[in-house]
């Protein structure tokens, strides 16, 4: 089928930076629409920044002007870099991806990369 990994979550002091990586593999026809998401302790999954094929992005209003991401399309990879990190963006960061498989479109999810933010 399809897999998603994601990488580069790790622990970073308040105002330092991250860069989170996102590749798919597998059975891929193409990729629609890419996405991460994010869990905070306790919390709720909440949608951080989504980008389509054709690099249109939209952001979660608490990572405008922080976060910035994109995709490189010929390798099936989604980046999310942060700048500015505060503490509470500690959370499990998940890679989103709306993949066409065969002829139907899926949606599947990473495993989760965990991003500490210490204050």
């Amino acid at each position: 089928q399809v897999q998603l990994v994601e990488s580069g979550g790790g622990l970073v002091q308040a105002g330092g930076s991250l860069r989170l990586s996102c590749a798919a593999s597998g059975n891929i026809g193409s990729i629609n629409a890419m996405a991460w998401y994010r869990q905070p302790p306790g919390k709720q999954r909440e949608l951080v920044a989504i980008v389509s094929r054709i690099g249109g992005t939209n952001y979660a209003d608490s990572v405008k002007g922080r976060f910035t991401i994109s995709r490189d399309n010929a390798n099936n990879t989604m980046f999310l870099q942060m700048n500015r990190l505060k503490h509470e963006d500690t959370a499990v960061y998940y890679c989103n991806a709306d993949v066409r498989v065969s002829a139907a479109y899926y949606y599947f999810w990473g495993q989760g990369t965990q991003v500490t933010v210490s204050s």
